[in-house]
């Protein structure tokens, strides 16, 4: 059974800078592309930020780009998302998913077949 486990969620001002971790377990994690999703209230989940499964072609929702970061360690089963600049508009529970195939970057919420709890992530004016 797949089991993934966020940390690193808070409250930050805007400006400032946060490191999500996703612990995976329950799975071959090198084959597998990871992603990052988010859910602001009243909203839907959607794309963040997703990498492939031997850490390249880092893909990126628009509205993240260039202040966003998302990485990998596959000898720790961890993948990470580097929030800088943090705007009140990212204020969102964030989700770790894992593809559901391996060997494949998906993007749409569809492609990932397993989730984390999510850590929630509040940006201050």
């Amino acid at each position: 059974q797949v089991q993934l486990v966020e940390s690193g969620g808070g409250l930050v001002q805007a400006g400032g800078s946060l490191r999500l971790s996703c612990a995976a377990s329950g799975l071959t994690f090198s084959t597998y592309s990871m992603g990052w999703f988010r859910q602001a209230p009243g909203k839907e989940r959607v794309f963040v930020a997703a990498i492939s499964w031997g850490g390249a072609m880092p893909r990126y929702a628009e509205s993240v780009k260039g202040r966003f970061t998302i990485s990998r360690d596959n000898a720790k089963n961890t993948v990470y998302l580097q929030m800088n600049s943090l705007k009140p508009e990212d204020t969102a529970v964030y989700y770790c998913a894992a593809d559901s195939a391996p060997q494949r970057i998906g993007v749409r919420r569809a492609d990932f077949g397993s989730w984390g709890q999510g850590t929630q992530v509040t940006v201050s004016a």
